[in-house]
C-alpha cells in the first residue's frame, strides 16, 4: 500500500522529519499510568466456523428465553425477512450520495417513495431523507424553527423523551437560544401525563420561536395537539411534534396542526441493533422547504417525457457553506430509510392499522394485568402502547428479581422524573404474548411479596 507507508525505514524517516526520537515520544501527553507498557494478552485467532459458534453461544446467553418490556424510544417489532434480502443488494448496499441522477435512479426513486409515504403518514407537505435518528431530528426541527421565525425562545414539554431533550439542549446551548421546559399535569388531575396547557400559555411569548411536544409522549400518553397548536400559533410560534413511536400513526390521527413533524422511524422495519443506526425524519409545511436540512428528492421528466428522479434540494451543503449551512449533519440514512420504505410497502394502509390495533390490545392487557400489582399512573388519559406503573419496591430491586426469571422489566423513571417515586415505564408490542405478560405479572407479584416479607 503506497499510501500507508509502514516499513521501518519510512517510519524512521518520518520521526526524523518531525524531530521525534521514537514513536513513544508521540504519546508523552498521555499520563504514563494509562499507557500500555506490556504486551496485550490477545487470545488466538479463531476460524470462521469457530467465530460463528462463539457468537451463537453468546447470543444464547444474552437473549434466549427472555421477554422484554422495554420501549422508551426503541421498539421491538416484527421485521419482514424481505427487508434484509432487498437492502443487501449491491445496488443499494454500496451506493452513497445520489448526486449523479443518471446512474442512481433506483436510489433516488426509493428515497422519493420514502418521502411520499412519510408525508401521507404525518399529514405534512414535504419530508426529507433523512436525519440520524429521532433525537437529532427533534433538535434540527428546533433549529429550523429558530431560522424561520428569527426568534430565540424555545419551549420544550417535559414529556418529550429525556434524551431528545438532552440532544436539543446540546444543540441550543452554544447558539444563544433560550430553551425552557414546560411541566406536565400531575397524577389525579384531568389530562394527567399531558403537557400543562395553562403553564404553556403563560410561557409562550412574542419571542418564542417554537413549542416542541411529543405524542405519544414519553409516558405513552397522547397529547392534545390541536389545543397546543392554538396556544403556539396565537403568539406566532411554530409547533413541532416529535413522534418516537411511528407505529402509532397506523391508528392515531396525524398531527396536521403542526408546522414541523420530527419522527423516529425505527419501528418501521429497522432492527434495534444496540441503539442504531436508526432513521430520523423531518416533515413540514411546504412553505418551510428552504429551511429544511437534509436532502429532498423530486420527480421530473426528461427531454423525452420519461419519469425520472433528481436530488432537488440539498440545503445543508455544509461542505460549501460551512457556518451558513442549515445543518452539520453530513449524510443521510438512505439505506435505513429504504428499510422503512419496504416495511411500509409490505404492510400497506390496512396492515399498518391492524399492527397499531394489535399494539393497543397487547398494551391494554399488560396494563390491566400488571395494575393489580401496583398503581397505573395517568390511566385515564388516552395512550398508545406504553404505560407507567408505580410499585412499592424500588425499580432497580424489582427489575433485578425479574431478571432472575428472564424478564426484562420496565424502565426506571427516577433519573428523569424523581417526583414519580417508584415508577417504571412498560411497553408491550405485537411481539409480546399473553403468556409472557401473565408470567411478568406473576413475577412482579412474587417479587413484591418477597420484598414485603423482608
Amino acid at each position: 500500500m503506497r499510501y500507508l507507508p509502514k516499513s521501518d525505514a519510512e517510519r524512521a524517516e518520518m520521526l526524523r522529519e518531525i524531530g521525534a526520537s521514537s514513536i513513544d515520544d508521540l504519546f508523552v501527553t498521555v499520563p504514563e499510568e494509562y499507557r500500555l507498557t506490556r504486551d496485550l494478552k490477545v487470545p488466538r485467532q479463531m476460524g470462521e466456523s469457530e467465530i460463528v459458534e462463539h457468537f451463537k453461544a453468546t447470543a444464547a446467553l444474552n437473549a434466549n428465553g427472555y421477554s422484554s418490556f422495554l420501549g422508551a424510544g426503541a421498539y421491538r417489532h416484527y421485521r419482514p425477512v424481505v427487508i434484509d434480502s432487498l437492502v443487501q443488494r449491491g445496488e443499494f448496499l454500496t451506493s452513497y450520495t445520489p448526486y449523479q441522477a443518471e446512474i442512481t435512479q433506483g436510489t433516488l426513486q426509493a428515497i422519493f417513495e420514502f418521502q411520499t409515504m412519510i408525508c401521507e403518514l404525518t399529514g405534512m407537505d414535504i419530508a426529507n431523507a433523512s436525519m440520524y435518528d429521532g433525537s437529532t431530528g427533534a433538535a434540527e426541527a428546533v433549529m429550523m424553527a429558530v431560522r424561520i421565525t428569527g426568534r430565540d425562545g424555545v419551549l420544550v414539554a417535559r414529556t418529550v423523551h429525556p434524551e431528545y431533550r438532552e440532544v436539543m439542549h446540546t444543540y441550543a446551548q452554544h447558539q444563544g437560544h433560550d430553551a425552557r421546559e414546560v411541566g406536565y399535569i400531575a397524577e389525579g388531575q384531568p389530562g394527567a401525563g399531558r403537557i400543562d396547557l395553562a403553564a404553556l400559555e403563560q410561557a409562550v411569548t412574542d419571542q418564542t420561536a417554537c413549542v416542541l411536544v411529543q405524542s405519544p409522549n414519553f409516558f405513552g400518553v397522547m397529547e392534545d395537539i390541536p389545543a397546543i397548536a392554538d396556544i403556539a400559533h396565537k403568539k406566532g410560534a411554530l409547533l413541532i411534534v416529535s413522534i418516537a413511536e411511528a407505529v402509532s400513526l397506523g391508528i392515531v390521527r396525524p398531527p396536521v396542526e403542526a408546522d414541523i413533524v420530527s419522527m423516529e422511524a425505527q419501528s418501521y422495519g429497522v432492527a434495534l441493533s444496540y441503539g442504531g443506526p436508526y432513521c430520523g425524519v423531518l416533515a413540514a409545511k411546504e412553505k418551510y422547504l428552504r429551511q429544511m436540512p437534509g436532502r429532498l428528492v423530486g420527480e421530473t421528466k426528461d427531454t423525452e417525457g420519461r419519469r425520472g428522479f433528481v436530488l432537488t434540494l440539498s440545503t445543508r451543503e455544509q461542505h460549501i457553506r460551512r457556518e451558513k449551512a442549515t445543518s452539520n449533519i453530513c449524510t443521510n440514512q438512505a439505506l435505513v430509510a429504504l428499510m422503512t420504505t419496504i416495511f411500509l410497502t409490505v404492510y400497506g394502509k390496512e396492515g399498518m392499522r391492524e399492527l397499531a390495533l394489535q399494539n393497543l390490545a397487547k398494551a391494554k392487557y399488560a396494563a390491566d394485568t400488571l395494575s393489580a400489582q401496583g398503581k397505573l399512573l395517568f390511566a385515564k388519559t388516552p395512550r398508545f402502547h406504553e404505560f407507567v406503573l408505580e410499585t412499592d419496591e424500588a425499580p432497580e430491586a424489582l427489575n433485578a428479581r425479574l431478571l432472575e426469571k428472564k424478564i426484562i422489566g420496565g424502565l426506571s423513571l427516577s433519573k428523569w422524573y424523581p417526583e414519580l417515586g417508584n415508577a417504571t415505564l412498560w411497553c408491550a408490542t405485537e411481539l409480546m404474548t399473553r403468556a409472557q405478560i401473565d408470567a411478568a405479572a406473576a413475577a412482579v407479584a412474587a417479587a413484591l411479596v418477597s420484598a414485603a416479607a423482608r
